[in-house]
Order: structure tokens, then C-alpha cells, then sequence
């Protein structure tokens, strides 16, 4: 990568402005989307994509996408890619990886996949400590289906059938993927990122590369959630997006890393540079 050039505010420049990389990771084949107007999925396949950009994976990577509003997305991303029916996405993983071991293998899915279609599926593929990286877009509701609670959806949390906010009494406690996972055996790097600003963009990429490197390193099962905007399922303004990602879900679905190389960390951690 070129060194970036600094420009002189005193005066005009001296010459026009130009692209001098790449304006799009080259694994995103567009970046035209249906998905609503405000969501942060597209914005969390992109750095999945820079992220094995990075580790030079272009030609080895295996996507086995679940069921959701990011399903969508796989006609734009150059990645060979599997489809599992709804929540069965990691076991679907696990037979990839055992048949293509050298292959960097991930699923891709929603909260409602996951974590409320097919939770007992991440559960024993992580306790099994499988050598693949699932990775979980969560934004507390069922986007595709039309904002319907998931069981990540917080006390509180206003969706399509929790109009006044998700009751602990009646609908159960919300439930932390990362902090279930992370305790587990078989389970090497376990942690939570967010895309709701520059900073959290950057600390996703950075965790989705070091789940994809202890992949690499056989260390065992990885797993990255990312918190991702849904003003659509919200019933929000598209503007309000970010900040109530970051002050409603990110205040009980804790950013960091809760387990490195089998370490488990007492908090949440930021990433190392």
C-alpha cells in the first residue's frame, strides 16, 4: 500500500484529487444492495471481505451463509459460498472444513439464525472446538421476516411483536451468544465487534482477521458477533441507527474480546493493534 500524500490546507491544491487504491475490497463485486436504507450488514461483509483480503485467503475461502436479510448479499461477494437451511449453518461448516481442511472456512448468519433457529448448532460445533469461524450479524431482530424479537433482542428493545419493549418477565431474558460460547472447551477466540462508527469499524476488521488467523493456526473453533443496525426493525429514524446500536444493544451486548488463543479474558477487551 502507498504512503498516503498530505496536502497543504493553506492554499488550492495543485493538482485534481485521484484514486490511488482500490475503491472496494476486490473479493465485492458491487456495492448496490436491496437491504434498507441505514442496515449494517453490508458494512460488516465488507471488512469480513478486507479481513481475508488480508491474509492473502482470496483463493481458499468458504462461506456458509444462513438464512436472513444478508443472504442477499452473497451475488456480491467473489467468495465460494454454500446455502444451510435456517440455523444449520455451522454444522454445514463442519463438514466443509473436515472435507476441505485447508480450506478458511465461515459461516455467515443473523441472530435470528443462530441464536433462535439454530442455537444447539454453534453450541456443540464450538464444544466440539471444529477448526471454523462463525460469524454472527446481530441486530436483536428477525430483519427479513419483518423485525420480529430474537433471542438476542434486549429487555426493553421495541420490535414487532415487543411493542412495548421485551418483558424479562414474559419473554425471557436476552440471551449473550459470545458469553455462552466463550466457556467452552473447544472454543479458542470468541469475540463481540460493532460497526456503528469509524472506531468499531476498524476493531471488527481486526477481530475478523485474528478469528480467521486461529483458524489458520488450528487452534480451534473461533466465532466474532457484530452488532449491526436495523432502523427498519427498530422503528427508528435511519440517522438514529448508530447511536441506538451503541447505547441500547452495546450497553448489555459488551464490545471486545472475551477469549484469545484458549485465554479467557474476565471483560471484554479491545483488540491488539
Amino acid at each position: 500500500m502507498s504512503e498516503p500524500r498530505v496536502l497543504s490546507t493553506d492554499a488550492a491544491p495543485d493538482e485534481a484529487a485521484r484514486v490511488i487504491e482500490p475503491a472496494r475490497p476486490k473479493l465485492l463485486r458491487g456495492e448496490d444492495h436491496d437491504l434498507c436504507p441505514g442496515c449494517g450488514e453490508p458494512l460488516a461483509v465488507r471488512v469480513l471481505l478486507e479481513a481475508i483480503e488480508a491474509l492473502a485467503c482470496e483463493q481458499r475461502s468458504i462461506a456458509v451463509m444462513g438464512i436472513g436479510c444478508y443472504t442477499a448479499l452473497s451475488t456480491l461477494i467473489d467468495v465460494d459460498s454454500v446455502q444451510a437451511l435456517h440455523g444449520r449453518a455451522p454444522s454445514l461448516a463442519t463438514g466443509v472444513k473436515r472435507m476441505r481442511p485447508d480450506s478458511l472456512v465461515f459461516t455467515l448468519q443473523g441472530d435470528g439464525d443462530m441464536a433462535s433457529e439454530g442455537l444447539q448448532e454453534v453450541i456443540h460445533t464450538a464444544a466440539r472446538g471444529e477448526s471454523v469461524t462463525c460469524v454472527m450479524l446481530n441486530n436483536g431482530v428477525f430483519g427479513e421476516t419483518g423485525g420480529h424479537m430474537t433471542a438476542t433482542t434486549v429487555l426493553g428493545q421495541r420490535t414487532k411483536n415487543t411493542l412495548e419493549g421485551r418483558d424479562a418477565s414474559y419473554h425471557g431474558h436476552p440471551i449473550g451468544m459470545a458469553e455462552m460460547l466463550a466457556p467452552l472447551g473447544g472454543s479458542a477466540y470468541v469475540a463481540r465487534a460493532a460497526v456503528y462508527d469509524a472506531r468499531s469499524v476498524t476493531a471488527a476488521r481486526r477481530m475478523l482477521q485474528r478469528a480467521f488467523e486461529s483458524q489458520l493456526a488450528g487452534e480451534g473453533f473461533s466465532f466474532v458477533e457484530i452488532l449491526t443496525m436495523c432502523p427498519t426493525g427498530w422503528f427508528i429514524p435511519t440517522a438514529e441507527g448508530p447511536g441506538y446500536l451503541d447505547e441500547v444493544l452495546g450497553s448489555v451486548h459488551g464490545v471486545g474480546e472475551l477469549k484469545v488463543r484458549g485465554e479467557l479474558h474476565e471483560h471484554p477487551t479491545e483488540p491488539e493493534n
